[in-house]
C-alpha cells in the first residue's frame, strides 16, 4: 500500500465535487475528526465543528476553548453519505454539529453505537436517520464497508443488552482498510482483532491519560508509545495520530510528537495537518 500526502481540496469534498484520487482520501478535521472519500462516497468520522464544549464548560476549570478553528463550517457540508460517531461524548457526537448536518442533509445516515441511540435522539438526530451498530456488525455505505469493533474508553462499557457504548470502526474500500479506534486504551484482544483484518492505516489518539485528568472526568486514550506498540503488534504499517491540538488541558505538544515520530522506525507515523490530504492506494 502507498500513502501520499497532497493538497486535494476538503472544500471539494464538502461540496460534492469529484476528487481525482484513487483509493481512500482522508482530511483531518481536528480532535478525532476525519473526512473520508472513496469513489464518490463521502463520510465524516467524529466531526467536532462547533464550539459546543466551550459554551458548556465556560464556568469550569477546563474551558474547552479551541486552540485552532475548525477547518470548515457546518454550513459548508452540502454532500455527505454518512456520519460515523464512535461514542456519545460531545467532541465525537457533537450536539452542535451532528443534528445540524442531519437537518440539512436528510439522506445522510448517522451511524453510531446502538447503546447510544436514545442519547442521539435526545440531541436532535431524527430517528429515521440513525443506524445503530454493535460490535461485529457491518454496514454498507456507498463505496465503503464499515465494521464496528469494541473500544475501551478507559474500560469496555457494555449495557444489559450486550451493546457496547464505545466502538472503533474499520472502513474498507476496495483492498484498502483503515481503522479508527475512537477514544480507546489498550485492551486484551484488540491487536489480534486488527491483525486478523489486515489493516493498512490506523487512526489513533495519542493524548494519553493520567490520574488527575481521570479524577476530573476526562477519560484517557492511548499514549503515543502505546499507539505505536499496537500497530507493531497488529502488523499495521501506517499510523495517523489524532486527538491532540484541540484543548490545552488534553493534548500533547506537537514538538514532542514530532520528536517521537522521528525516533519511530518500526512503522510510518504521520502527524496530520489541516489543509493537507492523505491518500491511500495500492
Amino acid at each position: 500500500m502507498k500513502l501520499k500526502i497532497g493538497k486535494s481540496s476538503l472544500n471539494d469534498f464538502l461540496a460534492g465535487i469529484t476528487i481525482d484520487e484513487e483509493g481512500i482520501v482522508l482530511w483531518w478535521l481536528g480532535q478525532a475528526g476525519f473526512a473520508v472519500y472513496s469513489g464518490g462516497t463521502r463520510i465524516l468520522i467524529d466531526p467536532y465543528l462547533s464550539d459546543f464544549l466551550a459554551h458548556k464548560y465556560s464556568d469550569k476549570e477546563f474551558k474547552h476553548i479551541r486552540l485552532v478553528p475548525a477547518p470548515c463550517q457546518i454550513g459548508d457540508v452540502s454532500a455527505l453519505d454518512a456520519v460515523l460517531c464512535t461514542h456519545a461524548h460531545s467532541d465525537h457526537m457533537d450536539p452542535g454539529t451532528i443534528p445540524v448536518i442531519a437537518k440539512n442533509l436528510p439522506g445522510c445516515r448517522m451511524v453510531l453505537p446502538r447503546a447510544e441511540i436514545t442519547k442521539a435522539k435526545n440531541i436532535g438526530i431524527p430517528e429515521g436517520q440513525i443506524r445503530g451498530l454493535n460490535t461485529g456488525e457491518k454496514i454498507k455505505v456507498g463505496n465503503f464497508e464499515i465494521e464496528a469493533i469494541p473500544a475501551a474508553h478507559e474500560t469496555l462499557r457494555i449495557n444489559g443488552a450486550g451493546e457496547y457504548h464505545h466502538l472503533g470502526y474499520i472502513v474498507k474500500s476496495g483492498k484498502i482498510k483503515i481503522y479508527h479506534s475512537g477514544d480507546c486504551v489498550p485492551f486484551p484482544g484488540l491487536a489480534e482483532i486488527l491483525r486478523s483484518r489486515n489493516i493498512d492505516v490506523a487512526l489513533l489518539p495519542v493524548n494519553g491519560r493520567d490520574e488527575y485528568r481521570s479524577s476530573q472526568g476526562i477519560l484517557g486514550n492511548f499514549s503515543y508509545s502505546e499507539a505505536v506498540a499496537l500497530c507493531i503488534k497488529a502488523g499495521i504499517q501506517f499510523m495517523i495520530a489524532h486527538h491532540w491540538g484541540m484543548f490545552s488541558f488534553n493534548t500533547v505538544p506537537p514538538e514532542k510528537l514530532k520528536k517521537m515520530i522521528l525516533w519511530t522506525s518500526e512503522i510510518k507515523c504521520i502527524l496530520p495537518e489541516h489543509g493537507k490530504s492523505y491518500t491511500m492506494s495500492q
